[in-house]
């Protein structure tokens, strides 16, 4: 069941089984090599000197966010339903649009989504996305970018994301 607060994550099914084969390593044998670098830091002593301590509580930590990161995107994700091909722009479609004056190509979506590809991602939340979520190939709107600027975006095209 997807809470009603979280926006949706579309995943390929590839994209999905990655995120969730890194989750169980995570939480198995990740949690399980932290813990053990921590009790080896920790017998060798004084704790507020041990450098190898704190970096392994550092990473134990980084650890854990990701943990959940991956866990929230599982959560509310729609495995393998890409959007139709209909030149509308939503979640999962890789867009061609001019964008204040340069043309460029990116997928509007999750990053999880795109990992491996050399294709920048902008969330359907960004500005940007936002701008050109429901719009059709051959539309122009804008934005007002974070420094205040207006920005102009022409849609040229927008296909469902092949991996």
């Amino acid at each position: 069941m997807t809470d009603t607060t979280t926006p949706v994550v579309w995943l390929t099914q590839e994209a999905h089984d990655r995120l969730a084969a890194e989750l169980e390593q995570l939480s198995t044998t990740g949690r399980t090599d932290i813990a053990t670098k921590i009790e080896a830091a920790r017998s060798e002593g004084d704790l507020k000197e041990n450098g190898g301590y704190h970096a392994a509580r550092e990473e134990q930590a980084k650890q854990e966010a990701r943990i959940r990161q991956l866990q929230q995107i599982l959560r509310s994700a729609r495995v393998g339903e890409a959007p139709p091909d209909d030149g509308v722009v939503e979640p999962g479609m890789v867009v061609e649009a001019t964008v204040a004056g340069e043309r460029m190509r990116f997928l509007v979506g999750s990053r999880e989504v795109a990992d491996g590809t050399d294709l920048d991602v902008y969330s359907d939340r960004s500005p940007l996305g936002a701008a050109i979520v429901g719009r059709s190939r051959g539309e122009t709107t804008s934005y007002t970018a974070p420094n205040g600027k207006e920005i102009t975006v022409e849609i040229h095209e927008a296909k469902p994301y092949q991996p």
